[in-house]
């Protein structure tokens, strides 16, 4: 079995903290300069990694966008695109988002309860793998070392930065700030609430900052903290 994948948390939020608002179309955090920042993320990355909801909200395709990186993957033997992976407890996903229809492999983690309807719609698009009772995150960035993924990016939603921050199991979080103020009570956040590995005592390490036009980029270290 291959080494666990580092694990980096991707995410773009308002200055108060939300992922998205509360209408019907996704809100967009990042200018051109931080969506071109991501898609280097992407291409540089083994597996990319985005939650059911968030597969159902927003059916992102979860590409590498700029063709000059998909050739450069191309040239150092990787496939065209990263492997792209979802994980649900549910046992229906949609088979029709663009998600299953783009790029190359795919495979959804679950549970063992949901794992035989998933396989029946999801045979023609992913491979299904349960990980027990629940979603056992250790277990699936164990399948993923062993699939030869060394680089993980997680790119939402809020529930499952919430989970991979709550377990340890995260090793880097990339936050775009954008100058936006969005305030509705029912919009999605960053993170849920949770018990966080040295709760609100801990300070993470900062790593770097960028500036990006209107966003500023930060960088953590999601593992280590200041003494």
């Amino acid at each position: 079995m291959g080494s666990r994948p580092h694990v980096l948390l991707s995410v773009a939020v308002s200055l108060d903290g939300y992922i998205d608002d509360d209408s019907p179309e996704r809100l967009l955090l990042s200018n051109a300069a931080d969506f071109a920042r991501v898609d280097r993320l992407r291409a540089a990355s083994d597996a990319v990694l985005v939650g059911s909801n968030t597969l159902t909200a927003d059916n992102p395709r979860l590409l590498v966008n700029d063709p000059a990186l998909r050739a450069e993957r191309l040239a150092s033997g990787r496939p065209e695109h990263p492997l792209k992976v979802s994980l649900t407890s549910r046992d229906r996903l949609d088979p029709g988002l663009r998600f299953w229809h783009t790029g190359g492999r795919k495979v959804v983690y679950t549970t063992d309860a949901a794992r035989p309807e998933l396989s029946r719609t999801l045979k023609d698009h992913a491979d299904v793998v349960a990980t027990g009772p629940g979603v056992d995150l250790g277990a699936l960035l164990d399948d993923l070392g062993a699939r030869g993924v060394r680089r993980l990016m997680v790119e939402g939603g809020g529930t499952v930065h919430t989970l991979f921050l709550a377990e340890g199991l995260a090793d880097e979080i990339h936050m775009a700030v954008a100058p936006l103020l969005v305030g509705h009570r029912s919009a999605p956040r960053f993170l849920n609430p949770a018990e966080f590995p040295g709760g609100p005592g801990r300070r993470l390490r900062l790593l770097d900052t960028t500036t990006l036009g209107d966003v500023v980029v930060l960088r953590y270290a999601a593992k280590e903290s200041l003494a």
